[in-house]
């Protein structure tokens, strides 16, 4: 499943927190990246800390992006982390891509004989 470009209002936002206050907010894989880049240059300390805890990976999973979730198991550093998400995003769009402009996706139209009268 992808929400790329998706708002899934039913399901919760990832909030970055520093101590008690909410310093960012992702509720899909785009706005997530966004928040990383903004992030770093303001407060990669959160950014190490949700890695290293989990919580940007148990986000993932609980929005259904199981697959970016497994690319980011582990990993501590936010510009890796940063990097893995980016080319996530950038697999997931040409791979979109590709499907829309496959000669499967486009209505089948028979040859038209012209009209006889």
């Amino acid at each position: 499943m992808s929400s790329e470009n998706k708002v899934n209002s039913s399901k919760e936002p990832f909030y970055f927190k520093s101590f008690d206050k909410i310093i960012g907010t992702a509720h899909n894989v785009s706005e997530l990246a966004s928040e990383f880049k903004r992030l770093l240059t303001s407060n990669e300390e959160a950014l190490s800390y949700h890695l290293r805890e989990g919580h940007i990976t148990q986000w993932l999973r609980y929005i259904g992006e199981d697959e970016l979730a497994n690319k980011l198991h582990g990993v501590t550093e936010p510009h890796r982390a940063l990097e893995i998400i980016s080319n996530h995003i950038s697999r997931v769009n040409l791979s979109e891509a590709k499907r829309t402009n496959s000669p499967q996706a486009k209505p089948h139209r028979k040859p038209s004989a012209g009209k006889r009268r």
